[in-house]
């Protein structure tokens, strides 16, 4: 037996018993990329400084790390610096191809699954730049607080790497589109920020939850893209419990999903929504969702038609096609997920 599950069982009761009486839970249970549950302490206080005195340093201008994939290279990166233009004009880079950004949460980095999966699915529709985000050396910490802290700076750093892109690679900002999955979304949208909201697309996959609130100054935003779209699959509990898109997507109500069994911890729901757009960018079925009247409706269970429906991520976005509100759609329990 694991010796670290009688201190996990324990943390869990207390976790439980903190909710049943009503009181905020300083603990909270949170899955990095890889499918691992941490336990963290989100409080606002200062009790981290244990963690802090371990915490390694993160400079995100050097360790902030850039893969470049195309069909010339599928499974063999190359990696270009945001400060070295040559590293650029060496590469596969083809500014008349789509170029199509990924970017990874906590406790991850360069092997994130998302990468992988969204850029097999790519590279097998078509031709394209796609761009893997690796901030391993800033999320790679049991200091949750700590990377969550640097979703802006990762989010400038990509905006860097995009105006190289621009300048000297003649990339368009109308063919770029930057997805992230839990803080990852989020450093999607300061990304976005620091584009000044022009870039095509930018995809959140259930944005990370534990200490973001609406009006921080980076948090998810609609105004981060001229298309902006967040996927809710654990929302309320490891994924953000709002809309912070222009248009969000509700698979199965948002909370949990099906196939995923008794997910106490919320993790087999929460890596859905990555893998949910992964498939959706060449499924022949598509993920249809249904155009409900407000959040408040799809809390409840229901939805009241209110307007056309619309695909769930795919490729390209729904950029330019008026899609924007509230939808809800319903998925199969194992992949392939969608049903049209």
């Amino acid at each position: 037996m694991n010796e670290s599950r009688p201190t996990v069982v324990v943390l869990l009761l207390s976790l439980l018993v903190s909710l049943s009486r009503g009181s905020p839970a300083r603990w909270n249970l949170v899955s990095d990329d890889a499918g691992n549950i941490h336990m963290v302490d989100i409080s606002s206080g200062t009790g981290l400084a244990y963690f802090d005195e371990f915490e390694p340093l993160f400079d995100p201008e050097t360790d902030v790390i850039f893969r470049l994939f195309t069909r010339f290279n599928p499974d063999n990166p190359q990696i270009i610096q945001w400060d070295d233009p040559e590293s650029l004009i060496d590469s596969n880079f083809n500014p008349a191809h789509p170029t199509r950004f990924t970017i990874h949460g906590w406790v991850s980095g360069e092997d994130a699954n998302l990468h992988g999966l969204i850029r097999e699915n790519l590279l097998a529709l078509g031709e394209f730049n796609v761009v893997n985000v690796d901030w391993g050396a800033g999320a790679q910490t049991i200091n949750y607080i700590q990377a969550r802290n640097r979703v802006g700076a990762v989010g400038e750093m990509v905006s860097r790497f995009i105006d190289m892109l621009v300048a000297v690679g003649g990339a368009s900002l109308d063919d770029i589109s930057v997805t992230g999955s839990s803080l990852g979304a989020h450093c999607a949208g300061n990304a976005g920020k620091f584009q000044q909201g022009r870039i095509n697309t930018i995809i959140g996959m259930d944005p990370a939850g534990p200490l973001f609130s609406l009006g921080q100054p980076d948090i998810m935003h609609h105004s981060d893209g001229q298309y902006v779209e967040a996927i809710y699959t654990n929302s309320g509990l490891l994924g953000f419990d709002l809309p912070l898109g222009h248009a969000n997507f509700y698979p199965n109500g948002g909370r949990s999903q099906p196939g995923c069994g008794i997910d106490i911890t919320g993790n087999c729901a929460h890596t859905r929504a990555h893998q949910y757009f992964a498939e959706s960018i060449g499924s022949p079925l598509g993920f249809v969702g249904r155009r409900c009247a407000s959040h408040e409706e799809i809390l409840a269970g229901v939805c009241t038609e209110s307007g056309p429906q619309a695909l769930m991520g795919g490729e390209p976005s729904n950029y330019g096609k008026g899609v924007s509100g509230f939808y809800h759609l319903t998925t199969n329990g194992q992949s392939p997920f969608a049903m049209g």
